[in-house]
This record gives C-alpha cells, structure tokens and sequence, in this order.
C-alpha cells in the first residue's frame, strides 16, 4: 500500500523528520522529530517541530504515533514536545533500556532517573506490529549503529534511521556505546531483502554541493550504488571500523543523549528553577 510521506529537513543536524500518514484528516505518525538547540547559549526553541505542528494541522492529521529509530546523539529530540502538544503515543525500541542505563553512568545522574524506558509509551520489539488508522506498521531491529536501533515499515515505506545513508555516503558509523559493525552489516542485508520497491526514506543527508538533501532512495539504488552495501562482511567490518576512528565527536552528543535518553525532555528544574545538563570533562574523544 502507498503511504503519504512529507519530510521536513533540519539544515543544522542535517536530519530530517518524516510524517507519514494515510490521507488528508486522516491518521498520521512523525518520525525523529528535532528540538531545536544552540549550543553556545545552551538554548532550546521548538521552531522546527512547530512547523511539524503546522503541517499535521493544516491537513487536519490525527497523529497517534511518535516514533523514534533510535536514541539520537547528533541531535536534540522533540518527541516529548510533540507528544504533549498532540497526545500522540511516544515510542522507541526495548533497547533503549540498555542505552539509558550506560548513559546513566556516564553522566552521573541520580535516582531521580530510572533507566526502565518508562520515559516513553511503548518499547518496540523486533516483529512487533501497530497501526496508524487504516495503515499496517511493522517493527524491524536493525541494530549495529547503536544497540537499540530500529526501522519502521509502513506500507511501502521504510523509516530507516541511521542505518544506511545516501548510496555514496554509505552507512552510519557503530563507534558509539552498544554500536557493533558485524550487527550493522546483518542489519543493511536485511534491510537490502526487502521488496523492491520499498522506498527507503533516511534520517540524515550530508549532500554533496552539487545536490539537494535526498530524503528518499530505493532499494535498487543502494544494491547497485551504496559505498559500503556491496563489501564483504570481512571487508565491510574492517572499512567501518577504519573509518569509525577518523570521525570526530558527534557536535551535540552530550546534550542530545542527556534529553532524548529522557524521551526528548529536557531535565527537571533545579532548586533555583533552572533545569541543568551535566558536562562530564576528558570522557570522550582524545586523551
């Protein structure tokens, strides 16, 4: 079945946000919402999701999903910013469990944050079904960027992630906690024996001068034209861990995984009202 997709991209995370839906006043699911952050201030806007906002109500769209592929580091989520605004169900992948829990350590937080995923609605498990109105949703595990990643099929659409990119970009990087390549590799020819015409739809671009961001791409593109698809498992391991060790640190990891670990809320206020993020120095990086 063909679904309604409209994307939205974020030019600062070059991330975009899917919403899916089955027709005008219809239901619909958005897909990796983005907060908006500057970090030299340390200041969060909604004006990216407010123009999701915008979109789903001029369609007159009954959102009943918020869907997450996975727990972000390179960008700030709006998943809790929609989820109240719309009274949407806020969903992520079991996985996230064990995400938390690492990331509970490694930021020092307290009891006052309980990794059990109870920050969202519904843990996906892989095979796991839901619906969006009439349409029929389906839950594939593609883990190996990160150990809780996910990719949603609805109707003839498959909301990919972080696990393939545009066919010259190739594939996300598994350097992160829980990330693993052999699993990454799994997970693309998985991804490669869905039915032809699936339309992959990628959660980030980083385009080339000479093209526009590409939201969309096709099963047929990245068999024949994806940098990393066509390797050996040997290969592609050894390729991707080669070039996992020349990326930098993702710009936003630290404030992106302190909110989207929490389902794309920013902490509760302190005493004197003012809602802090935690810096923890010489963790990640050079030594």
């Amino acid at each position: 079945m063909t679904v309604l997709v409209e994307s939205f991209f974020h030019k600062d995370t070059n991330t975009f946000t899917h919403v899916v839906f089955d027709r005008d006043g219809g239901e619909a699911a958005i897909i990796d919402p983005v907060l908006d952050y500057d970090a030299a201030a340390a200041r969060t806007s909604a004006v990216s999701a407010d123009v999701i906002l915008s979109f789903v109500r001029e369609r007159k769209l009954r959102v009943e999903w918020i869907l997450e592929t996975h727990a972000h580091a390179d960008h700030l989520s709006a998943g809790g910013y929609l989820r109240d605004a719309l009274g949407a169900k806020l969903a992520i992948g079991r996985g996230i469990i064990g995400v938390q829990a690492h990331f509970k350590r490694f930021f020092g937080l307290g009891d006052e944050f309980v990794a059990d995923g109870s920050q969202f609605d519904c843990l996906f498990d892989d095979g796991d079904t839901f619906a969006i109105g009439e349409l029929q949703g389906r839950v594939l595990a593609t883990p190996g960027h990160t150990g809780d990643s996910l990719t949603y099929l609805i109707g003839d659409a498959a909301f990919i992630g972080d696990t393939l990119f545009a066919p010259e970009t190739g594939s996300a990087r598994t350097d992160f906690p829980g990330g693993d390549a052999a699993q990454l590799y799994a997970s693309i020819r998985k991804l490669l024996m869905l039915p032809s015409d699936t339309r992959l739809f990628l959660c980030h671009d980083y385009p080339p001068a000479t093209r526009a961001p590409m939201a969309q791409t096709s099963i047929a593109a990245q068999r024949e034209h994806n940098a990393h698809a066509g390797a050996s498992e040997s290969d592609y391991v050894a390729l991707r861990r080669a070039r996992d060790a020349t990326l930098p640190v993702p710009r936003l990891i630290l404030p992106a995984l302190q909110v989207n670990i929490r389902g794309g809320r920013l902490p509760e206020p302190d005493a004197d009202g003012v809602r802090y993020l935690h810096l923890p120095l010489n963790r990640i990086g050079v030594n």
